[in-house]
């Protein structure tokens, strides 16, 4: 099961469309053909839209590259369905596409939904502590200064093991606490997703694609006067606007490969919007689909996406295989839909859960753009208020 949700939020270029789809067989996928190549082929050869997830992990055949970290989770680099049973939502009506969907709605409103309790057995844990992580920005930021990158995405785990979960009612409570445009829900066999994320990874509409990465984050005031000074401050931060600014030209780079030449273009730059719990500080890059390369190629060259790498992007994902722990596996990757007219929108995976219901095994992840001018303690703290609503859906008290 593969759903998408907008939590009626408007957004530049729109949000997410509102709609659950289920399948009880997946796209089949090759491990010895070149997965984007696969992707490539179901595209042209659908009659509806097909709706799945690419992993941070596909990295690994764009360049050459391994995860030897430890994998909590199992995703398959890549899963997509072609709906049996889909149900978009709209704001006077829902529409039900099925073999037979008046008894499909029938089906439904017989059912009352009932909510679940859980408790964690066992405390989240942080993969790194404090210490540990402070240590590990500052050996990157030696890479910094030795001229290795620019910029790096560093991320830390958060886990508890012995979880028992309910998917459902958490991904409720998380979108309740933090409603976000580019909301998804995966159910995969017995591997879920549960994410909250504002961040588009890249859409195309027609010829015209968009990509609008994240970089910058400030928590939401107490107040009306203090949350308007901490957004001037994310605004005005030279720290913040700088990361921003690298990976919108990583971005243009990216769309240079499959755009029409001279079509690439900011539209927006270090704009900030308000989120539910945070301010974020969004760049909008366009561009146009050149009609020499097929759309599978613009998801391919700009995968993965820089905001969550760093810059150079080749070195980042060297390094980041290096300090970080844990595979990223779905996190930081992205969930979307391709339609049969070749139009698209994935997200970026962040603000989000998985859950392995077999194993048990829980997992969050959440990071930072280290940079040279970077305060290892002040990105600690980043961390730990990109969780905060992570947390209180888990009903975790610090």
């Amino acid at each position: 099961m593969v759903a998408l949700e907008n939590n009626n939020i408007s957004y530049p270029h729109g949000a997410f469309p509102s709609v659950l789809t289920c399948s009880d067989t997946p796209l089949p996928f090759s491990e010895t053909i070149s997965y984007f190549e696969q992707l490539k082929i179901y595209s042209q050869n659908i009659k509806s839209p097909i709706y799945g997830f690419l992993t941070y992990d596909l990295k690994n055949e764009l360049e050459e590259i391994s995860s030897k970290n430890p994998d909590g989770m199992g995703f398959p680099p890549i899963g997509f369905i072609a709906p049996e049973l889909s149900i978009s939502f709209f704001d006077q009506y829902v529409k039900i596409t099925a073999e037979a969907p008046n008894e499909t709605y029938q089906n439904i409103i017989k059912n009352d939904y009932v909510s679940e309790t859980f408790e964690l057995k066992n405390k989240i844990a942080s993969r790194l502590d404090r210490e540990e992580y402070i240590k590990r920005v500052e050996r990157i930021q030696s890479h910094i200064q030795r001229g290795d990158i620019y910029e790096l995405n560093f991320c830390n785990e958060y886990f508890s093991e012995n979880a028992d979960l309910s998917p459902t009612e958490v991904y409720f409570k998380l979108a309740t606490l933090s409603p976000m445009p580019f909301a998804a829900f995966v159910k995969w066999n017995d591997k879920y997703l549960l994410c909250a994320s504002p961040e588009r990874y890249l859409k195309k509409e027609g010829e015209n694609l968009v990509s609008q990465p994240i970089k910058g984050t400030i928590r939401r005031g107490q107040n009306q006067q203090e949350d308007e000074f901490l957004k001037q401050k994310l605004s005005h931060s030279e720290k913040e606007r700088a990361e921003n600014i690298m990976i919108v030209d990583l971005v243009r780079n990216d769309f240079s490969h499959t755009a029409k030449d001279g079509s690439v273009k900011v539209e927006e730059l270090c704009k900030i919007y308000t989120f539910k719990q945070v301010h974020q500080m969004i760049s909008t890059i366009v561009a146009t689909q050149s009609k020499n390369f097929h759309f599978v190629d613009t998801l391919r060259h700009c995968f993965p996406m820089g905001s969550m790498t760093g810059a150079p992007k080749l070195s980042a994902m060297e390094l980041i295989e290096h300090f970080e722990t844990r595979k990223r596996g779905l996190f930081s990757g992205s969930v979307g839909y391709i339609s049969p007219e070749g139009n698209f929108d994935f997200n970026v995976v962040i603000r989000s859960i998985l859950y392995n219901s077999s194993t048990k095994y829980l997992s969050f992840q959440a990071g930072s753009a280290i940079t040279i001018d970077a305060i290892a303690e002040q990105e600690w703290e980043e961390c730990e208020v990109k969780i905060a609503a992570i947390k209180k859906a888990l009903s975790v008290n610090d």
